[in-house]
């Protein structure tokens, strides 16, 4: 068979499907609406993990580790073990607070400066502020970089500052992880929608198959118009849960854009990228062709001409 005659077999079958769906749109169009609904909720859960971490993007500038020394430790010690520190990968910045300039500083702020004239000494101690670069700003690696302070005899304690922000993280990665468990399992439902579709158009369409068979049409003949049935399906559902996403996008942009005003933000909503929208059609296609094959490879068995 040449090119053009395979190219127009395919054609043929693909102007074919199209053809049933039109002449059934009360059915075409709940089937299509279904898997939309289902390709939809992954899609808007994976714009807000994203919104949401690009909205505090900024709150990698709120995390630093506070390194308290032990009273006893001179400041030219402290003065040295930050110059260690500020060549160890993952540091931005490391500043060194003395005792005098930390009493200095509560006295000015803290209102209690005529009883602090009292205190027989300085009971603050030496204090390092570690500013950690946006790539060692994770969960994990601020725990590594506790350790590696907490590790120097020098040290009295180590704190982690703005742990709401390793919280509000941590959540953010839960969620990815329920992203890909809602992906998967609302792609195993489309699959189920589609073949059963599909079984049911083959079991409609029974005898027809019977007498292609008896002709002499292979099972990968009969099978093609409902590879191209799944693949409409699919497709259609996609553009259905873009259209559904955008929609859903478009009336929450005000509201979005009012709150982060209220913060002092310009933030702006984000819809869908190129990339994503590639996803996602590129998801119903391989879901409808997927689900067409399997119901329709298992069915197509069962049916052979009768005598």
């Amino acid at each position: 068979m040449g090119l053009p005659a395979y190219g127009a077999r395919h054609a043929q079958a693909l102007f074919g499907s199209l053809g049933r769906l039109a002449r059934n749109p009360f059915g075409s169009a709940l089937t299509v609406l279904v898997i939309g609904v289902a390709l939809a909720l992954p899609l808007a859960l994976a714009l807000f993990v994203t919104n949401a971490a690009s909205a505090t993007g900024g709150f990698a500038d709120a995390v630093d580790v506070s390194v308290y020394f032990k009273p006893d430790v001179s400041l030219a010690k402290v003065e040295q073990l930050a110059r260690n520190a500020r060549a160890r990968p993952g540091i931005a910045t490391a500043t060194v607070i003395s005792a005098d300039q930390a009493l200095a500083e509560f006295r000015q702020y803290s209102g209690f400066g005529a009883a602090l004239q009292a205190l027989q000494g300085n009971p603050l101690p030496h204090v390092l502020h570690v500013h950690p670069s946006a790539e060692a700003s994770s969960p994990a690696a601020l725990e590594t970089l506790r350790r590696y302070f907490a590790a120097w005899p020098e040290v009295d304690q180590v704190q982690i500052d703005a742990q709401w922000v390793l919280r509000f993280n941590a959540i953010l990665d839960v969620l990815r992880h329920v992203l890909i468990l809602a992906a998967a399992l609302l792609g195993a439902g489309v699959l189920v929608v589609i073949g059963n579709t599909i079984r049911l158009e083959i079991q409609n369409r029974r005898m027809e198959i019977e007498v292609t068979k008896l002709v002499g049409g292979s099972n990968a003949f009969v099978r093609r118009p409902f590879l191209y049935t799944g693949v409409l399906y699919g497709l259609c559902g996609a553009l259905i849960a873009l259209a559904v996403v955008a929609a859903g996008v478009l009336a929450l942009q005000a509201p979005v854009a009012t709150l982060a005003q209220l913060y002092g933000s310009r933030y702006a909503l984000q819809g869908p990228t190129l990339h994503e929208i590639g996803i996602l059609i590129g998801a119903g296609v391989v879901l409808g062709w997927l689900g067409a094959w399997l119901s329709a490879a298992r069915h197509l068995r069962r049916i052979e001409p009768r005598a």
